[in-house]
């Protein structure tokens, strides 16, 4: 079994106390100082500046306190009953060596206090075994702590990796395809120019609108989201009819539609109705959701509602599409993220269109929420605030 390496700082920065006195000074003198206070644990002998014992409050409260203890050692000096031959550590000792050699000592000589010199053996303080023995388990603590972090992290970022790199797949591919699309599409209408086959224009130019479309769809999406990210997303407020924009949206919608058999329904106020908003980021968040419901339904349709519930506006994208799992509901709204693997996905797009779509909205003050039933549909519902809108004819919506 491997160990786990920690990097063991020396004991230099965690000596305790630079307590000591003269090893000529009386016994009686020194008890007074340990009796007078209770935070002193030991006394280095020191003189000059070198080391030249340690006495211990347990050593010294026994001796004193054996019979005739005080009569026998009080007047003698220090030297005499301390211990001569101290455990001695240098200050850049590292520190699980220094608890090593701590415990390696006979079982009688083992006390708390260790003795701290300098390079030149000089006094520098006394050090705890205990408080040693607490810091290394704090170290290895830490050490595990950012041992599973740093796992936890490369594993994260592994998973980013291979999400983006799926991501540039896709990207490559929806880039390829509508482009490839255009340039076929232009070449055929020049051979049909050519030949006088006009009819086989208006079919032809239908196809490249929607492949444009779908170009631009995902060259605006990659632009969106780099600018959202770096916070350079800017708002421009402006007094502008949602209604129209959702007839604009349900128009584009069935461009991407194409042939196949699904109505696109707008069901809203009789008249207009004016708010003011970024009516580029709101066109861009309704289209976004209509889009992705024109390649998600094959049969049945998409109904764009405009409503009011309390104090919001509500605009519902619903569809009769495939739908969604539950357990997938909660990917929606994450970058990079599709619902289909890349080598077996039926369905176009890079996976960014929703994320977008909830960040836009987040910068207009709305909200959006998703219900869906696999295999039947999908109802996304998007929120505006209300003390936006300048308009009259809002108050006279019912709640959806």
């Amino acid at each position: 079994m491997e160990m786990l390496q920690t990097e063991s700082p020396s004991v230099g920065r965690l000596i305790t106390s630079n307590e000591c006195v003269p090893p000529y000074t009386p016994v009686r003198q020194v008890a007074d100082r340990f009796f007078n206070s209770t935070q002193i644990d030991a006394l280095a002998l020191v003189e000059g500046r070198e080391p030249v014992g340690l006495v211990t409050r347990p050593k010294l409260l026994f001796t004193l306190f054996r019979r005739y203890g005080f009569e026998l050692y009080g007047r003698k000096q220090i030297i005499t009953i301390a211990d001569a031959e101290p455990l001695t550590i240098q200050e850049d000792e590292r520190l699980d060596v220094a608890i090593d050699k701590a415990l390696d000592r006979p079982a009688e000589d083992i006390y708390d206090e260790i003795v701290v010199v300098d390079g030149r053996g000089q006094y520098r303080g006394l050090l705890s075994v205990k408080q040693m023995v607490i810091q290394q388990s704090n170290a290895l603590a830490n050490s595990i702590i950012q041992k599973e972090m740093a796992s936890e992290r490369a594993k994260e970022l592994e998973k980013i990796s291979l999400i983006k790199s799926r991501f540039i797949a896709n990207v490559t591919h929806e880039l390829r395809s509508p482009v490839n699309a255009i340039i076929g599409l232009a070449e055929l209408m020049k051979i049909s120019c050519e030949k006088g086959y006009v009819d086989q224009l208006k079919d032809r130019l239908s196809l490249l609108m929607s492949s444009a479309t779908n170009l631009r769809a995902v060259i605006t999406n990659i632009l969106d989201l780099s600018k959202i990210e770096a916070g350079k997303m800017d708002i421009i407020s402006e007094h502008f009819d949602v209604v129209s924009i959702l007839r604009e949206v349900a128009e584009t919608t069935r461009i991407l539609i194409g042939s196949k058999p699904v109505d696109v329904e707008v069901v809203a106020h009789d008249g207009p109705v004016f708010i003011v908003s970024d009516p580029i980021k709101v066109r861009q968040i309704l289209t976004n959701l209509a889009s992705n419901a024109a390649k998600f339904t094959d049969r049945g349709k998409i109904v764009l509602t405009l409503g009011k519930e309390e104090d919001r506006l509500k605009i519902l994208v619903s569809d009769t599409g495939i739908g969604i799992k539950e357990d997938d509901l909660n990917k929606l709204f994450v970058a990079f993220s599709q619902l289909e693997d890349t080598k077996t996905k039926r369905h176009e797009g890079t996976g960014l269109g929703l994320t977008i779509t909830k960040n836009l909205l987040n910068l207009l003050d709305g909200s959006i929420s998703v219900s869906s039933k696999f295999g039947e549909g999908t109802t996304f519902e998007v929120y505006l605030p209300l003390n936006q809108f300048k308009n009259e004819a809002i108050a006279s919506f019912h709640s959806q």
